[in-house]
């Protein structure tokens, strides 16, 4: 490791202990940009990375609510206010037992670089809590939200901090979480995305984050004269991402194989078709069941406690969560012949399988250019909330296509070696910082 890299990293530790998802991801960014900064002076002298790897707000709280017995449970519930220098805070909450301080600020670090890219006028922020969605009633999870943004509420607003969905937080938490909002408020705005399009939300949302990174593995893959027609592809996760993924992968003349739940993965040769995926919606976002069932189904084998990463493909997508690849992984996938990784989670593949991915020269998407699309769809919809008007599916679509466009772009311009090899993971990490860093010197020591 660079010796300025393992400065900065031991004064991030000593001021973070314990907080191991957000050291990975600030040491990552920190590796391309140290060199970066120490080129352009007055990054260094205005501390612009110190600063931004420091949150402007870190909130708190109980979230004490009723279950079905009638027992009262406490939860903690968080938001992580990571920077605004370029517009509201903006990214997800997260409702999973393994949600802590840590992880929501890996994830909010990562969300102020991945909004950057996007050229939409968005900071960076997470949030959510240790409360688990499975296996809880409707009313259960009603009455959590409704705790939850009971105390939220005070911290968040349309021009001030506009969270979204993410693992454990879907159509219907949103839904709950937006009604105790306006009745708390009296105001009906744009303060959550992800709603549903009766009442403000935007068309393509859901797909968007599966959407966009098909189509940035699409423009990784032009740059080599290739495409997705024809090529085996590797889905991880089951959820959100992961279905429009292997919907749009399809479209566009891919083979799915394989999908995942916590649980195991299931690996079928001949392809996840229409038909198959309309099984795994109904499967997830209705009955909430395992993946498994996909197995016992359609006759595929399902592989119990494993990650797909040991099957035969040209491309990989993890959707799943973060450090889902760890280097073993990413070496079989190389071995086996992967020509092109698109992150669709955040952080899905650990410091060391990254080394893996860019030694082997391959095609690395990293999650905060390659995920990029479902907060970029949210932008749009924060954009049709202000103007009061719902735009359609194909213009929703157009303007997202063209935003994961000029992502890769970008990408190019500041990771692109002196050999014409990309490193995405530069490129994402200096196009992302270059915004946020210019604004933070023009509106001075704030």
């Amino acid at each position: 490791m660079d010796p300025r890299v393992q400065q900065f990293m031991a004064m991030i530790k000593a001021k973070n202990p314990g907080e191991n998802e957000f050291h990975q991801a600030v040491q990552e960014v920190s590796e391309s940009l140290i060199p970066f900064i120490e080129e352009n002076p007055k990054y260094k002298h205005a501390k612009i990375l110190e600063r931004i790897a420091e949150p402007e707000r870190t909130i708190i709280f109980r979230v004490p609510w009723l279950d079905d017995k009638g027992e009262i449970q406490i939860n903690r519930g968080f938001r992580i206010e990571m920077n605004c220098a370029i517009g509201p805070y903006k990214g997800g909450l997260r409702f999973h037992p393994s949600v802590n301080l840590g992880i929501l600020k890996f994830l909010a670090f990562e969300q102020v670089f991945k909004n950057s890219l996007t050229t939409l006028p968005m900071g960076g922020g997470k949030g959510g809590s240790d409360f688990d969605p499975k296996g809880k009633s409707d009313n259960e999870v009603m009455r959590f939200c409704q705790s939850f943004m009971t105390e939220l509420f005070r911290h968040i607003g349309p021009e001030t901090d506009v969270p979204a969905g993410d693992i454990g937080v879907g159509g219907r938490e949103i839904g709950y979480l937006f009604g105790q909002y306006k009745r708390l408020k009296n105001e009906f705005s744009g303060v959550l995305t992800g709603k549903g399009i009766e009442w403000g939300g935007s068309l393509i949302r859901p797909e968007a984050t599966g959407y966009g990174a098909t189509y940035f593995a699409q423009e990784m893959l032009a740059t080599r004269g290739d495409s997705l027609k024809g090529k085996i592809v590797c889905i991880s996760g089951s959820g959100n991402v992961a279905q429009y993924a292997t919907e749009k992968v399809t479209e566009l003349g891919g083979r799915v194989v394989t999908s995942s739940d916590s649980n195991g993965f299931i690996y079928d040769p001949k392809g996840i078709d229409a038909e198959k995926l309309a099984f795994i919606m109904e499967l997830k976002n209705v009955h909430r069941g395992r993946i498994r069932e996909y197995a016992e189904k359609f006759g595929v084998q399902y592989f119990e406690n494993k990650r797909p990463w040991g099957i035969i493909c040209d491309i990989a997508m993890p959707n799943a969560t973060q450090n889902e690849i760890n280097a073993e992984e990413a070496k079989t996938l190389v071995k086996n012949g992967c020509i092109c990784v698109a992150e669709g989670a955040n952080m899905p593949s650990t410091i060391e399988a990254v080394e893996v991915f860019l030694n082997a020269r391959i095609l690395y998407g990293p999650g905060k250019a390659a995920n990029a699309g479902g907060v970029a769809t949210s932008g749009l919809e924060m954009t049709q909330n202000s103007m009061r008007l719902p735009w359609s599916r194909e213009e929703v679509d157009e303007r997202l296509h063209t935003i994961m466009k000029n992502i890769h772009t970008t990408c190019v311009l500041y990771g692109k070696q002196k050999d014409g090899f990309i490193n995405y993971v530069d490129g994402a990490n200096i196009g992302g910082f270059v915004k946020v860093a210019n604004a933070m010197i023009a509106q001075g020591v704030v």
